[in-house]
């Protein structure tokens, strides 16, 4: 073994022997080993001299092996001392259930075994005692609540003689001191830092003294400086006997091992009488000496009448419970009174006549004499200057002199004359100064100056002004929260502001195992730190599994352990249990994870997520029905399922003309008893138009694809003139071609005057119809006679059967006459113009065939003179026809 391990020192000394560069005192650089060995010569070393390369000698090489294995062997051992040290060290740290029943549960017996056999003491009252020394070994129950740390076996602490609290004794020392400074920083006096500023226990606020700032560390009785780590004891325990006073003292002292927490009560037996000492003395635990005999205490009550009828009892009596009837002090009225309180007062004067023989008693129900009248003997006046001897049925007048009292104000005087009453307000005006002293103003005596001025000082929390108008300097406490986060992070501190460091959160939190029933209390703030507490108890977590129960394991936290059950399920399809292990919960590798992107990149662990396998397919044959329900095949289990036998459908289709067309496939039958024939959703649906017979007299075709049945009526409108074949009418096609000839008729109508024009050239009266229009045409109409003179209004179907006509008269012949005779002088008139209108073109054409000069032809004309009829024919033609008119109308007005 030796051997070995000096090949491993002298290989590790190897392997560290890195040449360091050193200085050395010749002209060159020496290259040393790790071993203070020179293993090579200088490098370009100048001079003459012999080499000092060369190898090294086999006791040198043993010697260094030698070295190196001491070495080793010295860090093993530290490293192994360091281990079983952090193994001991932190009471944060978890063991085992066995070494809990094992070397704890003896600790805790030897502790209490003093207790518990030697004096036969009650193991109820060790709870408490036995908590604390519990807390000792659980995980995270010994935290200091200063920096809300754990704290280790290995680390020196203090406890509080008030709480039992456990601190870091660094923690504590440096409360102390900082407490003891916030205290004493705000006075100035001579005796700064002389005087003994207490210090409070950051848990209970149990004050201590400045000499009692822990300097060393003790153990929890007090015996033994530094107390050794020992496996076998109780952490920062010196495992003697206590030997503490008992509190309340007694004169006995603890017999518990050294142990934390309070001591239990004091186990001694003494012999000792009860409370009203009329029973005999027997023997009794020191801690409950005090007892009662349950007899009738039989003392005297404070009335003198009665007996105290309580059970014996400790301390006073009580007051006489009983009730009688008592007279007041000055006689006069009587009630119903407890005994205990026999002295009462009315609430009337006493009335009584004083010695004067003037003058009654004044004073509300009292005890004993009135005594002399207050007006009686000398009396001084108002002003407490002049003193008179008056008798007692006279007022004492005043003395003339001024007052001379000092006023309210405390620096004037009153100047007013002796009088009665008070004196008045001070009103003389003075100089005054504000109550902080930075202001002054000229105003009355007796009203007070606060000026506005808000105080800047800092209140004794030193975070926040005083902002008090007109402060005189002693600044009231700070009023506000403090509101600061406690070291736990979950609490602020409820204190008013303060200076320095808020008190440890007092909250305790719970921390339990994942099933709650066992649990570890720790202050707040160690909850996140703490480790759970390791439970006993089965798991009761319902399976992650189909299984109704899971293999029996331990209450933990985190997912529970696969369950290595067959599976047992009842196949989906086929019914078949499945015989797999269960894999509900298997170990999947995951897939298609982030690629490395070079070769710089180290490839990352393969990860598996956790999910639930489908079961293996079942290989039992069972005859199966294709999609189509044409044939029957027997196909293997974890294959059944529906599949097309590569027929054709031949179902017939809902339109009930055309089947279906397509490749066997799935039918949904949705009523069975239409039978197998017919389509179901799957089918395909018949998308040819209908080619059913239309009815008579409709042009459309029908607007529904195939289909059974009748096809519906047509709704589309059809375009169709009216009888008058002026206005387009829009009529449902189904009304045209189901109606009969009157109905038609109807239709066609369009409910307007017919348009056609009668024989007699009038308009049919009648509404739009068909055929010929009736000739019945009432209308009135004008006859004129020929000259157009006379005119009379009758029916026309009557002018029409009668052929009356009227006949002119002779005005109308005598108005033909000349209007015949106007006509041939103009048309005479017209004919001369015409002529001479040709004779003139002739001449004309005649002279430009014979080529005269313009200028010959221009005298050679023939000036043609202009008729008046030609000059003014278009004036006059108006003008005549407007005259025939209006005698055309003069004579028909004369004539009707």
């Amino acid at each position: 073994m030796e051997a070995s391990w000096r090949q491993v020192a002298g290989g590790r000394g190897r392997a560290r022997g890195r040449a360091t560069a050193a200085p050395s005192s010749g002209n060159g650089l020496h290259l040393r080993g790790a071993g203070g060995g020179r293993e090579k010569g200088s490098v370009g070393a100048v001079g003459p001299g012999p080499s000092p390369r060369g190898a090294a000698t086999p006791a040198a090489a043993e010697l260094m092996s030698q070295r190196k294995f001491e070495e080793i062997k010295k860090a093993n051992q530290a490293a192994a001392k360091k281990l079983v040290e952090e193994h001991f060290s932190s009471s944060s740290e978890e063991e085992g259930d066995e070494d809990f029943e094992g070397k704890q549960g003896k600790i805790v017996a030897n502790t209490f075994t003093t207790y518990t056999t030697q004096t036969d003491g009650d193991m109820r009252e060790l709870e408490r005692t036995k908590q604390y020394v519990h807390e000792a070994f659980q995980a995270g129950a010994m935290t200091c609540l200063i920096c809300i740390a754990s704290v280790k076996r290995n680390q020196a602490v203090w406890s509080c003689s008030g709480c039992f609290c456990i601190f870091h004794m660094p923690c504590i020392q440096k409360w102390a001191k900082d407490s003891q400074f916030l205290v004493s920083s705000p006075l100035t006096d001579d005796d700064f830092g002389k005087r003994d500023y207490p210090w409070p226990c950051p848990k209970c606020r149990f004050e201590y003294k400045r000499s009692d700032t822990p300097s060393r560390y003790y153990c929890y009785c007090g015996k033994v400086e530094d107390p050794p780590l020992d496996p076998w004891l109780v952490p920062h325990s010196c495992g003697q006997v206590c030997e503490r006073e008992f509190k309340p003292p007694c004169g006995h002292k603890c017999l518990l091992l050294c142990h934390p927490g309070p001591c239990p009560p004091c186990p001694k037996m003494v012999t000792t009488t009860c409370y009203c000492k009329k029973a005999k003395p027997i023997p009794r635990r020191c801690s409950a000496r005090e007892w009662s005999c349950q007899l009738p205490c039989g003392r005297k009550l404070l009335c003198g009448q009665h007996k105290c009828e309580s059970s014996c009892h400790a301390g006073n009596c009580p007051p006489c419970p009983r009730v009688s009837r008592q007279k007041c002090v000055c006689g006069k009225q009587a009630a119903e009174r407890s005994c205990a309180s026999p002295l009462w007062h009315c609430d009337q004067v006493c009335g009584k006549t004083l010695p004067c023989g003037h003058h009654t008693c004044e004073q509300v129900c009292h005890i004993g004499a009135c005594g002399e009248c207050p007006r009686s003997g000398k009396r001084f006046c108002p002003c407490q200057k002049s003193k008179f001897s008056l008798p007692c049925t006279e007022d004492v007048p005043t003395c003339g002199d001024s007052c001379d009292k000092v006023l309210e104000c405390g620096i004037h005087r009153c100047s007013q004359r002796c009088h009665r009453g008070p004196c008045e307000t001070c009103r003389q005006e003075v100089e005054k100064q504000c109550r902080c002293g930075k202001h002054t103003k000229r105003m009355p005596c007796h009203k007070p100056y606060l000026c506005e001025t808000k105080c800047v000082k800092m209140r004794d929390c030193q975070k926040h002004q005083c902002r008090r108008k007109c402060c005189p300097g002693n600044c009231p406490p700070c009023d506000q929260n403090c509101g600061r986060t406690l070291g736990c992070r979950n609490h602020k501190c409820p204190s008013i502001c303060h200076r320095g460091s808020c008190y440890p959160c007092p909250e305790t939190v719970d921390v339990k195992c994942n099933c709650g029933s066992t649990k570890v209390t720790v202050p707040c703030g160690r909850e996140r730190t703490t480790r759970p507490p390791k439970c006993k108890e089965q798991c009761s977590r319902p399976p992650t599994c189909h299984h109704t129960s899971q293999e029996k394991h331990r209450c933990h936290f985190g997912s529970c352990p696969p369950c290595h059950q067959p599976c047992q399920k009842v196949l989906e399809k086929c019914g078949h249990l499945c015989p797999a292990p269960c894999h509900d919960q298997a170990l999947i590798k995951q897939t298609g994870r982030h690629q490395p992107t070079g070769p710089w990149e180290q490839p990352s662990e393969p990860a598996f997520i956790q999910t639930a396998l489908p079961c293996p397919p079942c290989q039992v044959p069972i005859p199966t029905e294709c999609l189509g329900k044409h044939e029957v095949s027997p196909l293997p289990c974890h294959t059944v399922g529906p599949y097309s036998c590569k027929r054709v459908c031949g179902r017939t289709l809902d339109c009930q003309n055309h089947t279906c067309m397509k490749e066997c496939h799935k039918v949904t039958e949705i009523d069975a008893f239409i039978g197998k024939n017919k389509a179901g959703p799957e089918c395909l649906h018949c998308e040819e138009g209908c080619s059913k017979s239309r009815p008579l007299g409709c042009p459309h075709p029908c607007v529904l694809p195939c289909h059974p049945g009748e096809c519906p009526p047509c709704v589309q409108m059809l375009r169709i003139k009216c009888h008058c074949k002026i206005t387009s009418l829009y009529v449902e096609c189904r009304k045209i071609t189901t109606a009969d000839i009157d109905e038609k008729n109807l239709l066609s109508c369009c409910k307007n005057q017919c348009p056609k024009e009668l024989p007699c050239g009038h308009r049919c009266k009648e509404m739009c119809h068909p055929g010929e229009c009736p000739f019945n045409c009432n209308q009135k109409v004008k006859l004129r006679c020929p000259c157009k003179r006379i005119k009379k209004e009758l029916q026309c179907n009557k002018v029409r059967e009668n052929q009356i006509s009227i006949e002119c008269d002779t005005t109308c012949k005598e108005m033909k006459r000349k209007a015949s005779e106007i006509k041939e002088a103009e048309a005479k008139a017209a004919l001369e113009e015409e002529k001479r209108r040709q004779q003139a073109e002739l001449e004309a054409f005649e002279n430009r065939l014979k080529g005269r000069r313009k200028k010959s032809r221009k005298r050679d004309e023939v000036a043609v003179e202009l008729t008046l009829w030609q000059k003014y024919k278009y004036f006059l033609l108006p003008a005549c026809a407007l005259v025939v008119l209006v005698f055309a109308w003069y004579i028909a007005r004369d004539v009707a």
